[in-house]
Formats: structure tokens, C-alpha cells, sequence
């Protein structure tokens, strides 16, 4: 840990800072519509949505190795692709007759192939499992900037549309005879979700990002009986578990990505054995 802690400060290693600052600032954005996600059961949507993005990502990185855009980062390739995504599937299961999982299945094959195409014919060794699981390495300054752009408006829009949003996720038929459009706030989830998606691309994973908007979000629903509650533990061991992956990961020379994975699907294990063990102690107790 005092590695960890030593590297935190030196110049020499400055994709640290960037890291443990992404994790940090992402973990408020994950822990809000990481619950709404647990409580509205839409995460197989995240994860058509986490690995589509892999299209833009792969896209990203051609284009800027091919025709020089250097100002298209793979993050925001990244985010393009997931809104996209995350718009059809949306339209799809608001409008279309074709079946939900269908199209989720699609979305999320077909966003992987382009992606790792795209990859394949990039000039120069491209290492897709950097992408798939995760690298600190990818996070530069303009990543960082963006990641704090994404969050800020993931936040703000939750604020903002709070009582609708959680309408949407409890009861949308109630909300839709209260006069809810429920279809518009329907899209605006899927779309925080995607934007959520990519904010921490860089750091676990596109495969294993997944998991950081679920486990924690369901860690917090354990003990929240409120949503607002939910979010803001959610919130808290997001954060928690992204700089112990981080200082772990360091210290013991392991990928970053499923050093954090194993800790929030650690801490949600003990939590649910320890709740489960109070409520059976509780049960024997005479009135």
C-alpha cells in the first residue's frame, strides 16, 4: 500500500492520478443509474450496451491511426457507439414489434465484430484485451476531461428528472396514467446508462464494466430502503472498491480491471451472507 501510496505522488507516474480521479469521479454517476438499472432489471441492456461500444472504440482508434483525426479518442468513439446502441435498442422495445432480446443479442455481437475488425486492420500491434479488461494506462488527460463532462451531466439530469425517472423504474404503468411520457424518460435511462457505460471503459473493461454498474447498486439495495439511500451507498462503495482495485492492483502487480471486480463482488458476498445471517438470529429471538 505505501507503493500505491508513493506512486500517487510522483510526476513520473501521472496515469495514477488519472485513474484513481476517473474511478472517483465516475463512482457518483454509477452509483445513481447503477440503481436505477438494479431496480428497473435492465442490465442485460447495459451490457449490450457496454459491449457495443467496443464498435466505436475500434472505429476510433483506425481512424486516428489511418487519416490522423487525433482529436476522435477512443473514449469518445466509445461513447458515440453506446448512445447509438442504446437509442435503437430504446426505439426498439418502445416502437418496433421486434422481440427485445433479439435485438439486444444483435446489438451486442455486432458491436464486438466491428470493433475487433476495426481493430484487426489498424496499423501497428493493437492489444484488444486492453480494451475487453480494462488498461490505466488509457486514461490521458483528455479522457479524464471527459469522463468529468459525462458525469457532470449524468448527475445533473438525474437531479433534474429524479421523481419522473423513479416513476419510470417502480411502476410505469401508474406513471404513464399520471401523465408520465413515460417512452421519453424510457430513452433518457437507456441513455444515462450508456453514457455510465463508458465513463469507466478505460479502467475495468468493456466486458467487466458491466459489473461495477450492477454489484455495487445491488450491495446498496441490501440494507436501502429508499432510492435515494440506494444511490447515494451505491455511490460510496463504488468509489470504495475502484481505489482499493486500483492500490491493489499496484501493490500485487495484477490487471486493475478484475482486481476492483473481485473486490465489489467481495464486499457484496459479505454483505449478503452478514444480512442474511442477522435476519436468521433475529428470527430466533423470543417476543
Amino acid at each position: 500500500m505505501s507503493e500505491f501510496i508513493g506512486a500517487l505522488f510522483n510526476p513520473a507516474v501521472p496515469f495514477i492520478r488519472y485513474a484513481l480521479l476517473a474511478g472517483l469521479l465516475s463512482s457518483t454517476a454509477f452509483g445513481m443509474v447503477g440503481s436505477f438499472v438494479v431496480v428497473r432489471r435492465i442490465s442485460y441492456i447495459a451490457g449490450a450496451v457496454s459491449h457495443a461500444a467496443l464498435a466505436g472504440l475500434g472505429a476510433s482508434l483506425y481512424l486516428k491511426t489511418v487519416y490522423s483525426i487525433t482529436w476522435l479518442s477512443p473514449l469518445a468513439g466509445a461513447a458515440l457507439a453506446a448512445l447509438l446502441s442504446a437509442w435503437i435498442i430504446g426505439l426498439v422495445n418502445l416502437y418496433a414489434s421486434e422481440r427485445e432480446d433479439t435485438i439486444i443479442g444483435t446489438i451486442w455481437a455486432v458491436g464486438m465484430a466491428i470493433g475487433l475488425l476495426f481493430i484487426a486492420k489498424t496499423p501497428g500491434y493493437m492489444d484488444p484485451m486492453s480494451y475487453l479488461f480494462g488498461n490505466i494506462l488509457l486514461i490521458g488527460k483528455a479522457d479524464l476531461l471527459l469522463i468529468t463532462v459525462l458525469n457532470l451531466v449524468v448527475v445533473i439530469l438525474v437531479v433534474i428528472f429524479y421523481p419522473q425517472l423513479q416513476a419510470v423504474c417502480f411502476d410505469e404503468t401508474y406513471a404513464r396514467t399520471r401523465g408520465v411520457p413515460t417512452g421519453f424518460f424510457t430513452l433518457l435511462l437507456v441513455t444515462l446508462t450508456a453514457v455510465t457505460v463508458v465513463l469507466m471503459v478505460s479502467t475495468v473493461g468493456i466486458v467487466m464494466v458491466i459489473a461495477m454498474l450492477t454489484i455495487p447498486a445491488a450491495t446498496a439495495g441490501l440494507f436501502s430502503g429508499r432510492l435515494w439511500v440506494m444511490m447515494l451507498t451505491a455511490s460510496i462503495i463504488c468509489a470504495l472498491t475502484n481505489v482499493s482495485g486500483l492500490a491493489l492492483s499496484y501493490s500485487l502487480d495484477i490487471p486493475t480491471g478484475a482486481t476492483t471486480i473481485l473486490v465489489s463482488g467481495g464486499l457484496y458476498s459479505l454483505a449478503l451472507t452478514g444480512r442474511t445471517i442477522f435476519r436468521r438470529i433475529r428470527r430466533k429471538r423470543p417476543v
